[in-house]
């Protein structure tokens, strides 16, 4: 069979500062790898693998801001304090001597327990001291931590900046903390955090938004990675129509993000099939839609299956046709698509498909989760 045309994969794409050669993003991925939160050497040498084999953008594992208890696992990267911002400036130099662009994605994993279950030290904190509706853990935010938590972000933004790297992506998907404002149903608050609408519940995120902006300057780049669904509920939906939707995302766009990086676990699905029908936009083609910003789109892209069916459970997953991707990128659906497992079992993925060694490339083998391939 003849190879597929992949020239709509390997268009340029700028945006502010940061211009990359491909529309191809290594997806975050939670490693684990860094004892006492500080990347090390072999973190380095992995990402840079990733740029040597022709990644447009490399989004890192979630790394924590300077919050207690803002992780849910031991060997979660730190962004702050001295050793492991160095860890991380040793990463972002190894990225660019291989001509790779880089962003970290900071987070806060909010109330969300990990699967081994690890605990802080410190209580962990919420909106409203639940993990899922119903599941109490932790401690409601004060005023003082939503603030100090906003700052704290911003700081990790400006660091960011100053260790040389080309963007930034604010985690606010997946139950983690910001995403538990989002949910009514973790989000009970009656102070100006709350409220019965997702505009409402925005608040906090815009915040965060916000004061990133001010840290970083007009020209560096924000993304936002969002989600409809969540790690306690996969069948969340926080946005039911497209106009809900735009209430949702609109107000981060204007605080200053320009990409949403919207996750799905098949980014083939239509976000409303009720509208558009079972080939329509995606969540990140409804984003760019309702929004005007840029979009990145995620799920399951070269794979058989979902996350939720493979690595959640230790199982594998074989490569499948690209025709759906390159169908929706000349569309321009959405403007870049972030791989994750499949550059997780091989770092030269997307010098494959550049290439045309379809033949050659693999599916994704749960042993990769093991060690820093």
């Amino acid at each position: 069979m003849p190879s597929p045309d992949t020239s709509s994969l390997f268009r340029p794409f700028s945006i502010r500062s940061l211009d990359l050669k491909n529309r191809i993003v290594m997806a975050p991925m939670t490693r684990l790898f860094s004892p006492e939160g500080v990347p090390g050497p072999a973190s380095a040498d992995y990402y840079r693998r990733r740029a040597e084999g022709r990644a447009g953008l490399i989004l890192s594992e979630g790394t924590v801001i300077d919050r207690p208890a803002s992780r849910n696992d031991s060997g979660i990267p730190f962004f702050h304090g001295d050793a492991a911002l160095q860890g991380w400036k040793t990463v972002i130099d190894a990225v660019h001597s291989a001509g790779g662009r880089m962003g970290p994605q900071i987070w806060h994993t909010g109330a969300t327990r990990y699967i081994n279950g690890w605990e802080p030290d410190a209580p962990v904190e919420s909106p409203s001291g639940l993990d899922a509706p119903g599941d109490a853990r932790g401690v409601a935010m004060t005023g003082e931590d939503i603030a100090d938590t906003v700052a704290a972000f911003a700081k990790a933004a400006a660091d960011a900046k100053r260790l040389g790297f080309d963007t930034v992506e604010i985690h606010g998907a997946h139950g983690y903390l910001i995403d538990q404002f989002f949910w009514s149903r973790t989000n009970l608050r009656t102070d100006r955090y709350g409220g019965p609408t997702i505009k409402e519940r925005s608040r906090f995120a815009a915040e965060i938004v916000t004061a990133v902006r001010e840290a970083v300057g007009p020209k560096f780049p924000i993304i936002m990675r969002v989600s409809q669904w969540k790690q306690q509920d996969f069948s969340v939906r926080l946005a039911e129509t497209p106009a809900e939707m735009e209430t949702w995302l609109l107000p981060l766009v204007e605080a200053g993000v320009d990409v949403l990086h919207v996750s799905q676990r098949r980014f083939w699905e239509p976000e409303f099939p009720e509208i558009d029908g079972e080939n329509g936009l995606n969540g990140a083609g409804w984003a760019k839609k309702v929004t005007g910003a840029a979009t990145i789109a995620v799920g399951s892209v070269g794979l058989d299956n979902d996350v939720t069916a493979s690595a959640f459970v230790g199982k594998g997953s074989t490569t499948a046709s690209l025709d759906r991707l390159i169908d929706r990128m000349e569309r321009d659906e959405f403007d870049l698509i972030a791989v994750g497992r499949a550059l997780l079992s091989d770092s030269n993925w997307v010098g494959k498909i550049k290439d045309g060694e379809f033949s050659g490339l693999k599916g994704f083998d749960p042993t990769s989760l093991s060690e820093l391939v």
